[in-house]
């Protein structure tokens, strides 16, 4: 590799790179797309993105002073290329690894990251601030405040808010780039428009148009028509009317992986005052063939052989994801009714195979959050039944529309929280750490966690056939198989496991997975009591199971757990699975709790009777969580006079602080959440 990167060994920082003579740059482009390839093939990660802005990302260092002046990114995907030129090219190797660099642009990872990117549709309102903050300074002293947005992330409200509020003032300035890689605008960038772009951003036109402002200040009815004369033919000729509505000096379309005309136009733009819009066409996968005819695909990939590409044949996706995209498919087969509805996350919400078969009843509303929510209520007002789909850590966004629009009107409306719980590479932008605190207090919701893909299909009938406002939240994790079993017991790809779109669980029923044994003997006497404490358990002909379990042999153990105390588990989502073989190795109560609202409070007191500890297990944050709940209801208990018991609670979860990068595992160790870890804390409760 050193030997393919012979740039790129020398280069340490921004300062390198502007010290290259500009012939050079196009070989530093080469070598920048080269270790990108090379690396993410073998550490997983997002690739197309930052193949597309190579060019720019090397002409922004090379015509900018930076770290002094700041470049703003969003989406970070896109600053790959950013992190290699900027000294972390040897750490790129660790990307999205526990203790390794960060998934996307972190504050001050480097001077040269001055705001953390994570979500989209951030970059111009940061940059405005910063170019805010800036005009207290002398002119001659102001950084410049560069904005470079793309991926999709202009389709954003939060950049028209920005770009609408840029145009209040007229005193600061601010660059703003559009990395077009969707070709979302124009269609095409021909040479007229190429040419135009070069002209309008010099300093000569500049000062021409104005001073011909202020030749024309005192005749303003010319003035105005030469103004209208020039927008006309600009809008004839290019696509940026809309900007400079905004206030911007529209600059573009220009092609972005033209090296030298990219570096002038960024030369003259750099001594440009005011707002300036340049936008700038790319192709996304760009010097890597397998991306650039795929660029959805190789968006975000696993490791794979640079030469052969990535390996496309036929595999079950175990996703919860994949799940939720079959009851999709299954359930418009006989109801057009049904309406799915994303914010952006076709393919990785598993939607993809129910956009291509429902076309008519699939909605990609851009990545616009609170407009998804928006725009089901009234789908759902309209009579039809929108099912949302919306990664956890990104409904922050739209919490309003979970409040206003959803459930303070009792919409019909189902919520899938994608990604609830730990996410993992992507870092503490993207884990689910706070969507059972912020949904569990809004009324007129009820609230689910499955723990297996099954589970979660039938939730998703459950919540149809409820009518009401509803959220399911779910990992991002495998889980068990949804085909049909070959004769050697391997999963048929072909076959789709059968499952019925009218299996719906009780609202509120748990489901145990084991009573310890001394609850066993306990249960009443009375057939009719009997029956009804079986029911508030789960143990009943009305439940569904959310797993098919296969037997196998258990341990022995000593000093079980439950012969030093009566001890039940109460768990919200698939880590119950994890527990089973614990649960019934130290003869311990475990239960799939299921539903986060409404609570069987009924089954919560019955059990704060029975038991010496409750243990609830959630994979969401402590603070505020469901366990919190569960505690409160066993605090305001009354022991009953025959057992003259009232449980501790030992609450398990997410702590009081972001999760940075890692694997599942890795994530959940230093959560203490591993199956050894939930057992230490349950013995070092047992001896207080």
């Amino acid at each position: 590799m050193t030997d393919e990167l012979q740039l790129l060994d020398r280069i340490h920082d921004a300062s390198d790179v502007r010290a290259l003579p500009r012939e050079a740059l196009p070989q530093l482009c080469a070598e920048v797309r080269s270790c990108l390839i090379d690396t993410v093939s073998k550490t997983a990660g997002h690739l197309a993105s930052g193949l597309g802005v190579v060019e720019l990302t090397v002409a922004l260092h090379y015509v900018f002073d930076t770290p002094h002046d700041v470049l703003v990114w969003d989406v970070g995907h896109q600053a790959y290329p950013h992190k290699i030129l900027t000294g972390h090219r040897k750490e790129l190797a660790t990307i999205r690894q526990h203790h390794g660099l960060h998934a996307f642009i972190w504050r001050n990872e480097t001077p040269y990251d001055l705001i953390s990117t994570g979500h989209a549709s951030t970059s111009i309102g940061s940059a405005l601030g910063i170019a805010v903050a800036e005009r207290n300074k002398p002119q001659d002293k102001r950084r410049k405040v560069i904005a470079i947005i793309g991926d999709g992330a202009l389709s954003g409200g939060c950049a028209f808010e920005a770009l609408n509020h840029a145009g209040a003032f007229k005193d600061i300035d601010l660059t703003v780039i559009l990395n077009d890689n969707e070709m979302s605008i124009s269609e095409n960038v021909g040479s007229i428009a190429q040419g135009l772009s070069h002209v309008i951003s010099s300093p000569h036109y500049v000062k021409l148009v104005e001073g011909g402002k202020r030749i024309l200040k005192s005749l303003p009815t010319v003035r105005d028509l030469a103004l209208r004369a020039q927008e006309h033919v600009k809008g004839m000729l290019m696509p940026g009317t809309l900007f400079e509505e905004f206030g911007f000096n529209y600059i573009g379309p220009v092609d972005g992986h033209d090296l030298p005309r990219l570096v002038a136009l960024l030369q003259n733009i750099k001594e440009m005052s005011g707002l300036n819009f340049l936008h700038v066409v790319t192709k996304k996968g760009k010097g890597y063939a397998p991306a650039e005819q795929d660029p959805v695909c190789y968006h975000g990939v696993p490791t794979f052989d640079p030469e052969q590409g990535l390996n496309k044949g036929a595999t079950e996706d175990k996703s919860y994801s994949a799940a939720f995209g079959r009851w999709l498919c299954d359930k418009a087969v006989t109801d057009r009714k049904l309406m799915g509805v994303t914010p952006a996350m076709r393919i990785g919400s598993g939607m993809a195979e129910f956009a291509r078969k429902y076309p008519h009843q699939f909605f990609d509303v851009a990545i616009a959050e609170q407009h998804a929510m928006v725009f089901a209520s009234g789908l759902a007002a309209g009579g039809l039944r929108p099912v949302v789909n919306i990664y956890s850590s990104f409904m922050q966004r739209a919490y309003d529309g979970l409040i206003h629009d959803m459930a303070i009107q009792d919409l019909p409306i189902i919520l899938c929280l994608d990604r609830g719980g730990v996410v993992g590479p992507d870092g503490p932008t993207h884990n689910g750490s706070f969507d059972i605190a912020y949904t569990r207090t809004v009324p007129n919701l009820m609230i689910m966690a499955p723990s297996s893909r099954h589970e979660l299909y039938y939730m998703l009938n459950t919540a149809y056939a409820y009518a009401k406002p509803c959220v399911i939240r779910y990992p991002r994790t495998t889980g068990e198989s949804m085909m049909e079993r070959n004769e050697d017991g391997t999963p048929n790809l072909e076959r789709p496991e059968r499952l019925s779109l009218d299996q719906q669980i009780p609202l509120g029923m748990v489901e145990t997975l084991h009573l310890a044994s001394f609850h066993q003997d306990r249960l009443s006497d009375t057939v009719e009591r009997r029956e009804h404490e079986r029911e508030l358990l789960g143990i009943c002909a009305s439940n569904v199971p959310s797993l098919k379990r296969e037997s196998g042999a258990l341990r022995e153990v000593e000093n079980k757990l439950g012969e030093q105390a009566k001890i039940a588990l109460l768990v919200f989502g698939p880590m119950v699975h994890d527990l089973e073989t614990v649960a019934q190795e130290h003869d311990l109560t475990l239960i799939n709790m299921r539903f986060i609202k409404p609570l069987n409070e009924e089954l919560i007191s019955y059990l704060a009777s029975r038991y010496d500890l409750l243990v609830t297990l959630e994979e969401g944050a402590k603070l505020g969580g469901i366990g919190e709940h569960i505690a409160a209801i066993v605090a305001n208990s009354v022991s009953t006079a025959r057992t003259k018991r009232k449980a501790r609670v030992l609450n398990l979860g997410l702590g009081d602080a972001f999760m940075m990068e890692g694997s599942r595992s890795e994530i959940l160790q230093e959560q203490g959440l591993s199956v050894d870890q939930v057992l230490s804390q349950i013995k070092a409760a047992l001896d207080v």
